[in-house]
């Protein structure tokens, strides 16, 4: 499949993305005194025009972001979103009208601090020219043309031995799920502390499991990591084996803050609800991962 963020912006998958991201970043920000990078090997443009060419060709943001906001919250849902919500308010003038959604580089530097760092990677000579114009006047971000996989080596570990890489590729490539496990396995050995969130399609299903049940063993076997270390998040607005549009997505994160699990107990069902399509809508939520939780036949 081909996942280019312009076409997606603001829809099912991207709430659940950047709520994730949100909250891992309010983690890391708990301490003010110490800085933390932020590492997007997959930065796209950084902001999406929602009245752009793109966006109006398929206008999923209106199933997603636009459908989110207007929906009455439960107070512990918008307790958990609150990060979230309140920096696509922020950068859209704070009227609560929608006309851009911000990409994970916008949302990472509206939310981070004056000492720390945003280190972004963007392969496709366009969209870097863009995403490094929107960033020309930000000192705290370093704006790249460059395979983001390959860059981890250089980028890790960060000099302030705290931060958060954030892998989403567009998926244009058949085998992208074995460049993804390459970069893991390469990446965090060199920065072991550091929270990962790896975004992924549940579009082929079985490419999707391979790749979690590898990294889970991997993880647990090879590197020692503490089940609870390691958490799984899904959702789904149909059947995942349904033919056409992305019916799912969600994202594995080594070394997420200690309160995302509980947090997202709050709010998965309450968006496999709101953005079901049909029956076959659902949501998992894996936490203290093993090779046993992994199990295609839930679907």
């Amino acid at each position: 499949m081909n996942y280019r963020h312009a076409f997606h912006a603001g829809n099912f998958a991207d709430v659940l993305k950047h709520a994730v991201l949100t909250l891992c970043l309010a983690h890391l920000g708990k301490k003010a005194n110490k800085p933390f990078a932020y590492i997007d090997t997959h930065a796209g443009i950084g902001r999406y025009d929602l009245s752009g060419s793109e966006a109006q060709r398929s206008p999923e943001w209106r199933d997603g972001i636009a459908r989110l906001l207007a929906a009455e919250r439960p107070e512990e849902v918008d307790r958990v979103l609150k990060p979230y919500l309140d920096t696509v308010r922020a950068l859209n003038g704070g009227t609560g009208e929608l006309t851009s959604y911000p990409g994970s580089p916008a949302i990472a530097a509206h939310m981070m601090g004056r000492s720390d760092r945003l280190h972004l990677c963007e392969l496709h000579e366009a969209d870097s020219v863009t995403l490094d114009r929107l960033f020309a006047t930000d000192r705290r971000v370093k704006v790249e043309k460059r395979d983001g996989y390959r860059a981890l080596k250089s980028l890790l570990p960060p000099k302030e031995k705290r931060g958060l890489v954030l892998v989403d590729p567009p998926f244009e490539h058949r085998d992208e799920m074995a460049h993804m496990a390459e970069a893991v396995v390469d990446a965090i050995p060199r920065f072991d502390t550091g929270t990962y969130i790896f975004w992924r399609p549940l579009k082929d299903m079985w490419a999707a499991e391979r790749f979690d049940v590898g990294l889970a063993e991997w993880l647990l076997a090879e590197q020692g990591l503490q089940p609870e270390k390691i958490l799984r998040a899904d959702l789904w607005v149909r059947d995942p084996a349904s033919e056409g549009k992305l019916s799912g997505a969600g994202v594995f994160v080594v070394n997420p803050p200690f309160t995302l699990e509980e947090d997202l107990l709050f709010v998965l069902p309450w968006l496999c609800d709101l953005f079901a399509r049909d029956e076959d809508a659902g949501w998992r939520l894996d936490g203290g991962i093993t090779e046993d939780s992994l199990a295609v036949d839930e679907f």
